[in-house]
């Protein structure tokens, strides 16, 4: 079993308000949860008006799966036009026959 998280810092366009933010944040979120297999939250710049970080995690039988999966995700969120990639983290944690 791998287990992949992924953490995306992502700068917002024309934000004015908190207010706004967590409206199209909650938008984004809502779109990428009901397109993909994962997990995922706002994990940082909470209190930002134009940044905000996700966090997303998902579990498969290969890194490839996932890798494929996070892939897709990144393409959905740049071509929503909502938001510009600043920075992606990608981690695999990996369970193996070795664990009893």
């Amino acid at each position: 079993m791998v287990v992949g998280v992924i953490r995306i810092d992502l700068r917002l366009f024309d934000i004015h308000s908190l207010k706004q933010k967590r409206s199209q944040v909650k938008r984004l979120l809502q779109r990428m949860r009901s397109k993909f297999p994962i997990s995922i939250a706002e994990t940082g710049h909470l209190d930002l008006l134009q940044r905000t970080i996700f966090g997303a995690s998902m579990a498969a039988g290969t890194e490839a799966i996932i890798q494929s999966v996070f892939k897709n995700l990144e393409d959905e969120i740049y071509l929503s036009g909502m938001v510009e990639i600043i920075e992606l983290d990608i981690e695999y944690l990996h369970y193996g026959d070795d664990i009893r």
